[in-house]
């Protein structure tokens, strides 16, 4: 999956292969391997290459060692990855302990709203791994539009839905939208 995002994130900002092995003094033939997901970069490798991509580090970084399943390929689940962009607090409410079984997590997330009750009540707190991966009916933090936003995420025929488990709240059609980002995946 990483060699996957370093070859779409180079194409999107007109990076040739060469010019990326100029700029980090990786063998064009080692960045091929990367790219086509037979080698993982080494985390030095991996830091020179966001450098030379201008992006964050730890937001590729979350992307090592995990595989797309055929669904996610299939909706082109890598272009929905915030790969340069990174959560922003106004505020830090506190630190919270993080239970074992989700050692993932990056951070803890406090619910808005409703809109996920009774499977996550408002005020709870949900841990979130960034970049995670989600299967069909995972729950995770999504960015639409303008709105952040917690939902199970659908794979459907015609495309991705995101549901609130409040029924009340009609569901989103990501065919309909533009703006549409994974933050993560909510661990509950």
């Amino acid at each position: 999956m990483i060699g996957n995002m370093i070859s779409i994130i180079r194409k999107q900002k007109g990076i040739t292969k060469t010019k990326l092995s100029e700029l980090t003094g990786i063998n064009v033939g080692h960045l091929t391997h990367i790219e086509k997901g037979e080698r993982n970069p080494s985390h030095k490798a991996l830091f020179s290459i966001c450098q030379a991509l201008d992006i964050p580090y730890e937001e590729l970084l979350h992307t090592y060692d995990k595989s797309l399943s055929i669904e996610q390929e299939k909706y082109n689940y890598l272009n929905y990855i915030a790969y340069n962009k990174i959560p922003a607090f106004s505020n830090l409410e506190s630190f919270i302990d993080c239970p074992s079984k989700f050692s993932n997590a990056a951070f803890a997330y406090k619910v808005p709203n409703d809109d996920m009750d009774p499977l996550i009540k408002k005020d709870e707190f949900v841990f979130v791994e960034i970049a995670g991966l989600l299967s069909n009916k995972d729950v995770g933090i999504f960015k639409v539009g303008d709105q952040f936003l917690i939902r199970r995420l659908l794979y459907r025929k015609n495309g991705l839905v995101l549901r609130a488990e409040n029924k009340e709240i009609p569901d989103i059609d990501l065919n309909s939208v533009k703006n549409f980002y994974i933050i993560g995946k909510i661990y509950i």
